[in-house]
């Protein structure tokens, strides 16, 4: 019996880890494909201030240009004791060309002796289909702990603490941690759109 052709969308990240994430939740419904795989490898702008912003711009650079139906996601950590940041800049509070490292050992730094660390994930997904654009969110709240965890994930996962878990991002397996992330959230919303 042949397989059932599922319907293509293009999910607008070069991040190899937030594509895994994305084709596991729907790889029953929907082929994804990345940036590389429609010939797109430009360096797509995030100019704007909220995470709605960022993920609309690329959304729209994709369609745009190479004229696929396209989703964009972005993602930022707010931490309570610093006023919510790094929150849109949290992919680059390190600077430009910081590495996720980087990112988590400054954090852990401008955290140091302070006890409040609730913090809380959020993804934003925007969709643009058919010429309308569509917004679905995700919230995870948390901690930050006091040195990283774990040898899964990838950026902030060693030292976020799910609330729901109890446990550190990068000590879930993948599965369990869609089951409760932000991204993983976020990305059932869309699901349950796109297959209606």
């Amino acid at each position: 019996m042949m397989k059932k052709e599922l319907p293509k969308i293009v999910f607008a990240t070069n991040n190899p880890h937030k594509l895994e994430e994305a084709r596991a939740v729907a790889s029953d419904y929907l082929e994804i494909l990345s940036l590389s795989e429609i010939g797109c490898h430009d360096d797509i702008p995030e100019t704007a201030e909220t995470l709605e912003g960022n993920a609309l711009i690329k959304a729209h650079w994709v369609k745009d240009r190479y004229g696929y139906d396209c989703f964009a996601d972005d993602t930022g950590l707010m931490v309570a004791a610093l006023k919510g940041a790094p929150g849109v800049y949290s992919a680059r509070y390190a600077g430009p060309e910081c590495s996720p490292q980087d990112n988590i050992d400054l954090l852990l730094k401008n955290l140091k002796d302070v006890t409040d660390r609730d913090a809380k994930f959020a993804t934003v997904i925007a969709l643009i289909k058919d010429g309308k654009e569509h917004v679905f969110t995700g919230e995870v709240e948390g901690t930050i702990a006091t040195e990283p965890h774990g040898e899964g994930g990838f950026g902030y996962d060693p030292i976020f603490i799910a609330k729901e878990s109890g446990m550190a991002f990068a000590e879930m397996t993948q599965a369990a941690k869609n089951e409760i992330s932000h991204r993983g959230r976020a990305m059932r919303k869309f699901m349950k759109f796109i297959c209606q």
